[in-house]
């Protein structure tokens, strides 16, 4: 073992019913005026009034920020800061999914260091703390609430690529499983993959250590055993509590140990092709998975017994490849698109986007295999 270092966000609060405690907490963290910084589409419903009540409650003015976008753009960022800092606004509160908590905690910092997001894409480029800042998921997926990392798309560019700082991590989260009881299908199948994904990744990244482990291994078992449940019966609340937890878990283990292949290969998928998140990392990582298995068969093994299945008698190797046809029995299970072709991306694009992934360096660094030009063209194909 190793020396290795942990660190996760700020106060975290849990449970069904937790969205009432909201403005206090807020209050408690030092917030007076908020930005709050939402999905559109959640803005219109039920569960958000909860939100805006507990605000009122407090006596905490707010103001709305509602352009919030799928795969959003850098401008989208910079606009939630000059909001905020017009507004004069002293928290930024993201609710939503990923999409909603980067922009708030890429506001926050932009509000207080000015310029623009696509100057802090990178690592550790964010010179200054931001506003105080909160985290309400509403699906269960990116683990946003606890990591540093916010994701845009540079336009210019025309590739993804994270703001990676310190001064990302929520002075304060709040999950509550009943926000996320009216999400679709699609969406929970969509979002819950994004979380096993993180959970798989950072598990076998070469950054893993003991910490690290102990809340990505319980990801995959939460999620494992009741994303299908979610799937079918949205109004299960025990399966929707397992999968925010899930989820939360496997975002403390992204934030300490990484994410490997998976992430570096789906970047180009957002990138160039507007591909949902959650819909390019599950689509690709069943085939990483293979990629990786017997790289580390003994980690892979025990993400087999992890996913619920039944390992004895079986060896090492075996049990690593059963964690792959488990994944992939799952994403059938759930109706998640299994092949490049589907989401209209043309084989002849695959250079191009092999070379874009290696150029996504970290998460390639914590891969258990190394990774090259022609894996990753190997890998795109055997998912077309």
């Amino acid at each position: 073992m190793g020396v290795f270092s942990f660190r996760a966000a700020g106060e975290i609060t849990f449970g069904p019913g937790s969205v009432d405690r909201l403005g206090a907490a807020i209050r408690k963290a030092g917030g007076k005026k908020v930005l709050v910084v939402v999905d559109p589409g959640f803005a219109k419903t039920g569960p958000f009034v909860k939100i805006t009540r507990s605000l009122e409650k407090e006596g905490l003015p707010f103001v709305l920020f509602d352009q919030v976008e799928p795969e959003p753009r850098t401008v989208i960022a910079d606009r939630g800061g000059e909001t905020a800092r017009g507004e004069k606004c002293d928290f930024v509160l993201g609710v939503g999914g990923g999409s909603a908590m980067d922009t708030a905690k890429a506001a926050a910092v932009l509000a207080t260091n000015g310029g623009q997001a696509r100057d802090y894409q990178g690592l550790d480029k964010v010179p200054r703390p931001g506003l105080l800042k909160g985290m309400v998921p509403t699906t269960a997926g990116t683990g946003s609430e606890v990591t540093f990392t916010a994701v845009f798309i540079n336009e210019e560019e025309k590739k993804k690529a994270g703001i990676n700082s310190p001064y990302l991590y929520p002075e304060m989260s709040l999950l509550d499983p009943e926000l996320t009881l009216s999400l679709p299908p699609a969406v929970t199948a969509f979002t819950g993959m994004d979380a096993l994904a993180h959970a798989v990744e950072s598990f076998t990244s070469k950054a893993a250590h003991p910490l690290s482990e102990m809340f990505s291994l319980e990801g995959i078992r939460l999620i494992g055993k009741s994303l299908r449940r979610a799937v079918e019966k949205g109004s299960d609340l025990e399966a929707r509590s397992d999968m925010l937890l899930g989820s939360l878990l496997a975002g403390i283990g992204l934030a300490n140990a990484g994410v490997t292949a998976v992430h570096s290969l789906s970047y180009p998928l957002g990138g160039r092709f507007r591909v949902p998140h959650g819909v390019g990392n599950g689509l690709l990582l069943p085939a990483v998975m293979e990629f990786n298995a017997l790289f580390l068969p003994e980690k892979f093994a025990r993400v087999a017994e992890a996913m619920g299945e039944r390992t004895e008698g079986l060896s090492v190797k075996n049990s690593a490849l059963l964690a792959v046809e488990s994944v992939k029995r799952l994403a059938r299970d759930i109706q998640v698109p299994m092949h490049l072709s589907h989401l209209g991306i043309p084989e002849s694009a695959f250079p191009g986007m092999a070379e874009e992934a290696l150029k996504v360096t970290r998460p390639l660094e914590n891969n258990p295999r190394p990774v090259s030009f022609e894996d990753a063209i190997q890998i795109y194909r055997r998912v077309f």
